[in-house]
């Protein structure tokens, strides 16, 4: 019986490229804020485009999920000021002064 592991490896492959993104997120947003989110974005389309041109269904799949995952980190970035705006995650002191973060608007009864 022959055993086929490429879905397997894009599986763990995918896990594993998630996960990433999700500091990079984090560490992105709290260092420079969403001034970057073009960087995920032509990254995304570099990456999602090169994935049509690979011929190699593993390299495909994985330049895909890097292209998507770029995609959806820039949505992410922009919920993850709202994180911080909520004080769910901690405000970058720098960006505070300037006035990245809005402040929290309270409800008085």
């Amino acid at each position: 019986m022959e055993l086929y592991y490429t879905g397997v490896i894009i599986a763990i492959s995918t896990f594993l490229i998630i996960g990433i993104f999700h500091p990079i997120v984090i560490k992105t947003e709290y260092h420079t804020g969403t001034r970057f989110w073009w960087v995920f974005l032509v990254t995304g389309i570099i990456c999602v485009g090169a994935a049509f041109l690979v011929a190699n269904v593993l390299g495909s799949a994985l330049l895909g999920v890097v292209g998507a995952s770029c995609l959806w980190s820039i949505g992410e970035l922009f919920e993850q000021k709202e994180r911080c705006e909520k004080g769910w995650f901690p405000k970058n002191p720098k960006l505070e002064k300037k006035g990245y973060y809005r402040d929290e608007v309270k409800c008085e009864e």
